[in-house]
């Protein structure tokens, strides 16, 4: 199913990255993709998984221990009418561009899918992860951030804040932020009622 699916150093700075992706995110209203074809369910091969590069400063890999989640972090950005992009695969993820790199102060949205008619999809126990347990994303250049969740919410997807989806939990530290789809199946679409939104804080 589509998701979908977005401290001077400090305060300051969390506010400029935050309103630049908000602002590119408010191009349409609907701030999460909605009209995105259905995803392949074709699990990539381990050595395509293995070989997959990106630049430097961009995150190539997110690992969610509690859940044995190990997935590639594809770059996207915005759709023609003006929403966030989702990865055209349900075992992939995807960061929006329009938020903050790995390390960077301000809040890095990545989205995944829930799940397609028949698979399910890299972020299908999101609903699982709980104040304390830990995700991290490992960067073009092999470095890697850890992060703590904070907080699990759950929105209709008709209202949900993209400022505070890309926004960090904490002003000042850098953020993480995971979205996906949640709730049911809206009858005649391939879009659930509701979105989940897990707020993760850096700890290193």
């Amino acid at each position: 199913m589509a998701v979908i699916l977005v401290g001077i150093f400090g305060a300051h700075q969390d506010t400029q990255i935050n309103q630049t992706a908000v602002t590119q995110a408010k191009k349409s209203q609907a701030s999460i993709s909605k009209s995105t074809p259905l995803p392949k369910t074709t699990k990539p091969k381990s050595a395509a998984v293995a070989s997959y590069e990106v630049p430097a400063a961009d995150p190539r890999y997110l690992t969610i221990p509690k859940l044995g989640v190990h997935a590639r972090v594809l770059n996207v950005g915005l759709t023609p009418d003006g929403s966030i992009n989702t990865p055209g695969n349900v075992f992939d993820t995807a960061w929006y561009n329009g938020s903050a790199r790995p390390g960077q102060q301000g809040a890095m949205l990545v989205d995944g899918h829930i799940s397609d008619w028949t698979t399910n999809g890299v972020f299908y126990e999101l609903d699982r992860l709980v104040p304390g347990d830990e995700v991290q994303i490992e960067r073009g250049d092999r470095q890697v951030f850890s992060y703590k969740v904070e907080a699990v919410k759950t929105y209709s997807a008709n209202d949900i804040d993209m400022k505070q989806v890309l926004s960090p939990i904490k002003s000042g530290v850098p953020g993480l932020n995971l979205i996906s789809c949640s709730g049911d199946v809206i009858y005649g679409t391939n879009d659930f009622n509701e979105r989940i939104v897990v707020y993760t804080s850096q700890i290193n």
